[in-house]
């Protein structure tokens, strides 16, 4: 497989950050994109054509997928995944939407309107059967007890189609992004897949992939360094950056490296309606309550998620953060930008929705080497 392209279809795609870490791997290749939301597909189109990146061989698909199975369009998908398996390696990844098992969030687990979506998108890979699969979502479905029974369901559903699993809960932060963002990841191989490729499996479970072969740190030698805690407020007015923290790991740093305040997004952001004094006064770091964290210029941001009433204030502006910052914090190559013509939810929503590009690009390249683990035997 080391020289040959490798078929992707994505699900649940949103602005894309999980499938442009495949595509910039360099061995994959996005056919085919599924988006229930139309304002989040055309930020996909809009951010490819930008970046220079080709269009899906099969398309944009702006679709319900709980209307996908049983329809002319399910025969479609399996007879394109079937076509694209017969030239080269093919998987299916996604996120499906996930407040029902966040910890912060519904709480409502399968029988929620976005819970369901886990369960249909399972579905979808029994029975289109790619060569492997990605599944992503919350740490809630993983560490909750009655979600994580559910997950255990979907996995057993899983190993009754054939495929061998492997899973991480991964913190994106040990990859490079500024931003401490803990998620699950599973991978399955189709059993065709791993005697065509000749992986090692122990009852249903993969062996050998490399789960911490592209981290850059470890949560341990983060969290030990001298993060500085609060500041008072001092709106547009250095300080020096502490002695013994990760440079790399800071808003500021992304934020000069992306060069957000000459990014085509940098005046996107909402003005304060109200709470104008909170602007003013709160303190740096001060990100302890849900609503109204103030960021810090010297430490990594809090979980990305920007809707249901969080607010992320700039370290020393008086506002919230813009788009481009807030790319940034989501390890954005500096040349992703988002159409200054949709509106603000819309963006913002999208971004936190996104998987932080630098750990979708360290699992794709994890992926490709465990494909090519035994290709010299």
């Amino acid at each position: 497989m080391a020289d040959k392209i490798i078929n992707i279809f994505s699900f649940f795609s949103g602005a894309g950050f999980l499938d442009l870490g495949f595509e910039l791997e360099g061995h994959f290749d996005i056919v085919y994109v599924n988006e229930f939301h139309k304002a989040f597909d055309d930020i996909y189109k809009h951010s490819r054509e930008k970046m220079g990146l080709p269009f899906p061989k099969y398309g944009h698909h702006v679709e319900d997928i709980t209307k996908l199975l049983g329809s002319k369009a399910m025969k479609e998908l399996s007879a394109q995944v079937k076509k694209s398996k017969s030239q080269s390696l093919t998987g299916i990844i996604g996120g499906p939407p996930c407040p029902d098992f966040s910890v912060a969030g519904k709480n409502k687990g399968k029988e929620g309107e976005n819970g369901k979506l886990s369960g249909i998108y399972a579905n979808v890979i029994c029975k289109t059967r790619p060569d492997f699969f990605l599944f992503e979502n919350v740490k809630g479905l993983y560490r909750t007890a009655k979600h994580r029974a559910f997950f255990e369901q979907l996995k057993e559903q899983f190993r009754n189609n054939g495929y061998s699993l492997t899973e991480k809960l991964i913190n994106a932060i040990e990859y490079g992004a500024p931003q401490e963002r803990e998620r699950i990841i599973l991978i399955g191989f189709h059993k065709t897949a791993i005697k065509k490729l000749k992986l090692k499996t122990q009852h249903n479970e993969l062996l050998g992939f490399n789960w911490d072969k592209y981290k850059q740190y470890t949560i341990e030698d983060i969290k030990s360094r001298p993060w500085p805690k609060i500041s008072p407020c001092r709106l547009d007015t250095p300080i020096p950056m502490p002695e013994g923290i990760i440079p790399e790991l800071t808003v500021q740093y992304w934020w000069d490296k992306n060069d957000v305040e000459h990014h085509p997004n940098a005046n996107m952001y909402f003005q304060p309606r109200a709470g104008l004094l909170r602007f003013e006064t709160k303190d740096e770091g001060d990100d302890i309550k849900k609503c109204y964290k103030r960021l810090h210029r010297w430490r990594y941001s809090p979980t990305a998620a920007y809707g249901n009433n969080e607010v992320h204030i700039h370290p020393y502006k008086a506002r919230r953060i813009s788009v481009s910052e807030a790319l940034a914090i989501q390890s954005l190559p500096k040349e992703f930008e988002l159409p200054t013509d949709i509106t603000l939810s819309d963006a913002f929503k999208t971004i936190g929705n996104g998987v932080p590009f630098l750990a979708a690009n360290c699992i794709a390249k994890s992926l490709y080497d465990f494909i090519n683990s035994n290709s010299n035997e």
